[in-house]
């Protein structure tokens, strides 16, 4: 089967890493990509997007798409330019930050903001579709409130204060974050004939419970008691937000910004656009929020539309079971997808020794001619939803592994250091396992073997690998930054920075050197290009062998003492590559 590479730019090796990942600054990795022992190594960089100004979840959370001149330099683009490395960016469809000017002016603003209808005012969605509760939110309907998916307990909302003193609530699907600050006597000035003693004793309460995290409402303010919701809007009223505001794209302003993001990250040399989130961004009454159609697909082609002037290739992003086909529905769109199974599915490879799974994913893959990004580790966690089965309509579809297999998956790498990520129902209870986060090195036990193997079975896939910066150097699970990261801190495991010393040091260890062998053979050889060859073996191996004319790549490996071989030819010579 003939895989479409012939993009040349496309058709290379990708590095992921956030612009401070190695070092203190975007230039700091540059510089490592200039040393001799990654010549030719990379032809693509997917930098994260603390690139732009961000605020929260480490860059998706975007204030707005300028350069983040704390990281990253217009000279870093041209050095980048230089090394003939093309970009890959997000773009975060679904939401921007409470701190994004459009949000900043809603606040400031209210009803008289132009961008009073760029986000989703929650009691203005489900008005006459729910009952309004004690705390002013609509509560949906229980056929509504049922289809929604939700990514954190309790309903995706963000109260926020107006500038005439009420309360709205905002959608609000992903982070958030409330911090109140301490108030003054001054501040409490504004409350009709509090008297100044009173005054200072109101605020050691208040400041004492903002220090408890006690509700206000509970505060006994003694003869001021009578003045407490005025107490409480003074309180409000210094409170700070950070959070990811859903957007709503039914308004004409967000497809102006979306136009306009497109054209600046063209500006900054980008060429792939993964696209964040997008499965949230259409909302509808009566439908889940999570790809509903056929509203997502036309806010896709929307995209895509705007996309093709800026020749630009989209990635969306999404993670949905193997048996819901959604994959397969992305690619008859004509989009590349991600291959999320591919990491699950290379753990249980090496820990089960056997070929089955994987090999029915390759040869699905090249039958259909999916166009693939895949990866080991990235900056989320290992998937373990996406290699699951599910009924749809009526009709159960099998995963590419079963159910005691993922969970054998999981409970391996839980065991082996992993924190876990879940899903939640509309009820806030636990629903689903989502991910779990571990480098992918402390994922198979920290086996140096193990990982070289991965990384050639990767090498071979067909598809466009990615190659997350902390895999490339072995990196072991950090406990300590997940731990000093708080709740919601599970990702920050494998989310290391690496020194320059750090670097000097690693770039001499034989898995690195081993994984910048192979990875090199994958972005030069035109072998590549061409035609692979999945051959058939017995479970506890793996031969695949791609070709084009003259130029050939072989990998032949065994499952279960982790030795492989790497050969290929050019113009009729035949070499093997030879690890340390």
């Amino acid at each position: 089967m003939h895989i479409d590479l012939k993009n040349q730019s496309l058709k290379g090796v990708m590095l992921n890493a956030y612009p401070d990942s190695i070092g203190q600054k975007w230039s700091d990795t540059l510089s490592m990509l200039e040393r001799p022992e990654f010549k030719d190594v990379f032809s693509l960089f997917y930098v994260l997007p603390t690139f732009f100004n961000s605020d929260l979840d480490r860059g998706f959370s975007i204030v707005d798409y300028n350069i983040n001149n704390d990281l990253v330099s217009k000279e870093d683009l041209k050095a980048l330019d230089k090394l003939n490395i093309k970009l890959k960016f997000d773009i975060v469809l679904n939401h921007l930050s409470v701190a994004s000017p459009q949000f900043k002016d809603v606040l400031e603003k209210g009803e008289q903001s132009k961008f009073k209808d760029f986000f989703i005012n929650w009691n203005e969605f489900w008005s006459n579709h729910g009952e309004l509760n004690k705390d002013g939110i609509v509560i949906p309907k229980t056929e509504h409130l049922n289809k929604l998916f939700m990514r954190k307990s309790g309903l995706p909302i963000l109260k926020v204060l107006f500038p005439d003193g009420s309360e709205r609530p905002y959608w609000n699907t992903f982070y958030q974050d409330i911090k109140y600050h301490p108030i003054t006597i001054d501040d409490l000035k504004v409350v009709p004939q509090l008297k100044p003693q009173d005054a200072k004793i109101i605020c050691a309460k208040i400041n004492l419970a903002i220090d408890s995290s006690q509700d206000f409402s509970t505060i006994d303010f003694g003869d001021s008691d009578c003045s407490k919701n005025e107490i409480i809007s003074v309180v409000n009223k210094k409170r700070t937000y950070l959070g990811q505001m859903d957007v709503n794209a039914k308004s004409p302003l967000v497809w102006d910004f979306y136009e306009e993001t497109l054209a600046k990250l063209k500006g900054f040399g980008c060429q792939i656009l993964r696209l964040d989130a997008f499965a949230y961004l259409h909302k509808e009454v009566g439908q889940s929020n999570f790809f509903n159609t056929p509203g997502t697909w036309e806010y896709l082609e929307r995209i895509k539309q705007i996309a093709i002037k800026y020749n630009l290739m989209l990635l969306p992003e999404i993670h949905a079971e193997y048996g819901s086909g959604l994959h397969d529905e992305v690619s008859k769109k004509g989009y590349h997808i991600y291959d999320f199974f591919l990491p699950g599915l290379l753990i249980h490879t090496l820990e089960s020794s056997n070929n089955k799974a994987i090999l029915k994913w390759a040869n699905e893959i090249v039958t259909k001619g999916y166009k693939t990004v895949n990866m080991l580790g990235c900056h989320d966690g290992i998937p373990v939803l996406d290699l699951k089965g599910k009924e749809v309509n009526g009709k159960y579809n099998k995963g590419l592994l079963e159910d005691n297999e993922i969970e054998t998956i999981m409970n391996t790498i839980i065991e082996r250091g992993g924190r876990v990520k879940n899903l939640y129902g509309p009820s806030g209870k636990k629903i689903s396992y989502y991910q779990v986060n571990a480098t992918f090195f402390s994922a198979l036990g920290e086996n140096e073997d193990k990982l070289l193997l991965a990384r050639a079975i990767q090498m071979f896939m067909p598809g466009i690998p990615q190659v997350w910066y902390l895999d490339l150097f072995a990196g072991k699970n950090n406990y300590q930054a997940a731990d000093d990261a708080g709740e919601g801190g599970h990702k920050e495991i494998n989310r290391t920075t690496l020194s320059i010393k750090d670097i000097n040091k690693s770039i001499k260890d034989d898995i690195v050197i081993n994984q910048l062998k192979i990875i090199r053979l994958r972005n030069t050889s035109k072998a590549f290009l061409g035609d692979i060859i999945i051959k058939k073996s017995f479970e506890n191996e793996i031969h695949i062998i791609w070709t084009n004319n003259e130029h050939t790549a072989e990998l032949k490996a065994n499952l279960q003492t982790y030795i492989f071989s790497v050969s290929f030819s050019e113009e009729g010579r035949t070499k093997t590559i030879s690890f340390s």
